[in-house]
């Protein structure tokens, strides 16, 4: 039997996952990545150029993941109110999972310097949702589609928040039944 040796970038991004996640970017040095991904400190900075460069891999890893789960709630639905629903249902996926610890950008974001690798993150992801939010709005016609992606995006921060601070998964079920409140009255474009 061959086994393959995992190489040492995906080594450093797989405990760096698991280490910023669950004990944060801000606490996890690189002495402690480097000894749970089971290399040599010359392999951290042959593979990224610092701590700053790692943390970024590992938010857009955590980034592609997101993008992917909302995907696999999205595939073979054709309404885009059933696919902007179908958000929620990825959140509730992920607040359920095992070892949930919250917005794994908000969280490296909370101590970060404005223009950090973490804040940049963080408005890549809001970024990219806010948009596809706003286009399924756009797509259902309604009158006001900024004002209802606001609703909610509103919406979904709120349970991103109360599922992890409050420690109430059940908030991502409520806010899926509010949207879809916002949703059925929201006036249509004529």
């Amino acid at each position: 039997m061959v086994t393959t040796r995992v190489p040492a970038r995906q080594r450093l991004l797989d405990a760096a996952d698991k280490l910023f996640y669950s004990e944060g970017v801000h606490t996890v040095g690189i002495d402690r990545l480097i000894e749970e991904a089971g290399v040599a400190k010359g392999s951290l900075f042959y593979n990224f150029s610092g701590k700053d460069e790692l943390v970024s891999a590992y938010l857009a890893g955590r980034d592609q993941q997101r993008r992917e789960r909302i995907a696999r709630h999205q595939a073979g639905l054709d309404e885009p109110t059933a696919k902007l629903l179908a958000i929620f249902d990825s959140l509730h996926e992920a607040v359920t999972s095992p070892g949930y610890k919250g917005c794994p950008f908000a969280n490296a974001n909370a101590e970060a310097l404005p223009g950090s690798v973490e804040a940049e993150a963080l408005r890549t992801f809001r970024g990219w949702l806010s948009d596809a939010i706003l286009s399924l709005c756009e797509e259902a016609r309604f009158a006001d589609p900024a004002d209802v992606a606001a609703r909610i995006r509103l919406l979904y921060d709120g349970a991103v928040s109360n599922s992890h601070l409050d420690a109430q998964p059940g908030a991502v079920r409520l806010a899926k039944e509010l949207a879809s409140m916002v949703l059925e009255n929201a006036p249509r474009a004529v």
